[in-house]
Order: structure tokens, then sequence, then C-alpha cells
């Protein structure tokens, strides 16, 4: 069984590297590790939906846009994700995120995310699979 995400650390800095089995699930995995770098998401209780559309000239900048339209979400309705349903072609990403809202009183607090950037952005198909590494401003 291969792993979903883990941390990275870059001076000052933080990151994740994420696999999936195709696109659609590294994706997944890497918005899943992100949200767990701002709180514990098994606390936060799934009340909502959210549906996103990203359009992005290449894989990496719809990697990229893709985590910055979560952590908006975060910053501006204290949404939290907790499960994806990604569906990508072409340039274009739709998702469905289930989640719920972060409480300060109720959530751990753990890193604030400002954006996930291009400093040393990596996504390469393997043999097997996907693998991204990003970092991310705090």
């Amino acid at each position: 069984m291969m792993k979903k995400y883990e941390q990275t650390d870059s001076s000052g800095d933080v990151g994740i590297k994420a696999w999936g089995q195709n696109l659609e699930e590294l994706f997944q995995n890497a918005a899943e590790g992100m949200f767990t770098l701002i709180t514990d998401i098994s606390g936060v209780p799934v009340s909502g939906t959210r549906e996103v559309n990203i359009t992005a000239e290449s894989t990496d900048a719809l990697f990229v846009n893709w985590l910055n339209e979560l952590i908006f979400l975060f910053d501006t309705y204290s949404f939290v994700g907790k499960t994806f349903t990604i569906s990508i072609h072409d340039d274009n990403l739709k998702a469905e995120i289930q989640g719920g809202t972060f409480d300060p009183v109720r959530n751990e607090s753990r890193l604030l995310i400002k954006a996930a950037t291009y400093h040393d952005l990596a996504i390469k198909e393997m043999n097997t699979h996907w693998q991204a590494q990003i970092i991310f401003d705090l």
C-alpha cells in the first residue's frame, strides 16, 4: 500500500510529497495532506459540499491553482475539505469537496498556510503511479 502524502520541511516553509495511482488521486491526496498541515481533519465534522472548477495551462499550474483554491476556501469560509471527488480532463479540473467548518475553539490549529508555490514544484508520472512535491508559503 502506497503512502498518500508526507510532510517535508524547507527553510522557513513547509511542503508535502504526495502520491497517487492516477492524477486525480494525486490531487486528492495532496489536498488531504495540505489540510492536515492546517488542522487535524478527523476533528472537523462533514457539514457541507463545495464545487470547484479550475482551468489552467499545464498540469503544474492546475495543481498549484487547485491547492490555492482550497486555501481560499479555508481563508474565506473556514472550510476544511475531507473527501475529494475529482475529474481531470486536459487542463480542466472539476471537484466536489465534502468537508466542514474549522472552529478554532474545537479544532487544533497547526500551520497558517498562505499559498501553494511553484518553488521546487515537481509532478512526475512514474512507472506505476504519480508523485508530486510542493512547498507552501507560511
